[in-house]
């Protein structure tokens, strides 16, 4: 028996009145990989465009074990308790035979997962560059349109998911671990470059608190020597203590900060607007992608080249030329 068909104008109308489940069910639809789930996707973000773009986008970084959760679950928290609706889109490394995502966020938001001005959307990464979700950037315009007004994007901070975030958000802000002495070594100029503000976590009392205003000044250091992205913004150092909650309002203040001062110059709509083109390029290798994988006949015309070039009998360019060929390319 055949599905019932999709009433969009109904899920659209549900979405734009706050409908928690028609929210659910719009980011379930982006997110799927069937044809018609992805036509109506398209559909229903474009009719809800018009009510998107308002929202405070904050991207959020750091090593595994920086305390990202309990940092956002403190801070989301806050400003939900401000009146603010806090959507956080967290991009969780996804299970190789599963595809599913494996961090299990809502399990490390305890406060954020039962709060009715939050919602928590885990999405897996399937593999794409950098670990961020390839339909994170529709997600975040959904929950914008259902009328969440912070939207914070965490991801697992590993490979090059960094400059995937940062593309996606206003806002780029880094959290690191005390001590900063060896840690300062392996630090990627690329991160510095890209962060709005550096947050030292786990400036709890004493020791702590010590260790983490040495590490913040050897990142102010660090940031002194690089050009800001913006003439308009230095990027801060802060200590913070996301278990005890402890600064995160100076961490916000500095966020707003942020954002006034870069709408007043008009650079936020810039690199909205040079985000949106990246965006139509990621969707473009998204479409090339699906065709090398949505057809048997190119799968196993793939799977063949692959097989030359492992045997040596074709070369690597031989073989993408191959498949460039078949594709139509």
């Amino acid at each position: 028996m055949a599905p019932p068909p999709l009433d969009i104008d109904r899920i659209r109308e549900r979405l734009l009145a706050g409908d928690r489940a028609a929210l659910a069910r719009a980011i379930t639809l982006a997110e799927s990989r069937r044809a018609d789930h992805r036509a109506a996707a398209r559909d229903l973000i474009d009719a809800v465009l018009p009510h998107t773009g308002s929202a405070v986008r904050v991207g959020i970084t750091g090593v595994p074990g920086v305390g990202k959760s309990t940092t956002i679950d403190a801070l989301g928290a806050n400003l939900t308790g401000a009146g603010h609706k806090v959507a956080v889109l967290a991009v969780d490394p996804s299970s190789t035979r599963t595809g599913g995502s494996i961090l299990g966020d809502k399990t490390r938001m305890a406060r954020l997962a039962v709060d009715p001005n939050a919602f928590i959307r885990p999405s897996p990464s399937s593999g794409t560059l950098g670990g961020v979700a390839a339909k994170t950037r529709e997600t975040m315009l959904l929950c914008e349109a259902a009328g969440f007004d912070v939207i914070l994007v965490e991801t697992v901070g590993v490979g090059q998911s960094e400059t995937a975030v940062a593309d996606l958000t206003d806002f780029f802000l880094v959290l690191m671990l005390p001590g900063a002495g060896d840690e300062l070594q392996g630090i990627k100029k690329g991160i510095l470059e890209l962060a709005d503000m550096i947050a030292v976590n786990k400036a709890d009392d004493g020791e702590g608190e010590r260790r983490a205003n040495a590490a913040a000044s050897e990142y102010r250091a660090a940031l002194h020597i690089l050009t800001p992205a913006s003439a308009t913004w230095t990027p801060p150092v802060v200590t913070i203590s996301g278990l005890n909650n402890r600064r995160l309002d100076t961490l916000w203040e500095k966020i707003v900060d942020h954002r006034e001062k870069l709408t007043a110059t008009g650079e936020i709509a810039r690199r909205r607007r040079e985000q949106d083109v990246k965006w139509m390029w990621a969707l473009v290798h998204e479409r090339l992608h699906q065709r090398l994988v949505g057809s048997a006949e190119i799968r196993k015309a793939t799977a063949q080249a692959e097989a030359d070039v492992a045997r040596g009998t074709h070369s690597p360019a031989a073989g993408a030329e191959a498949i460039a060929t078949l594709i139509g390319l």
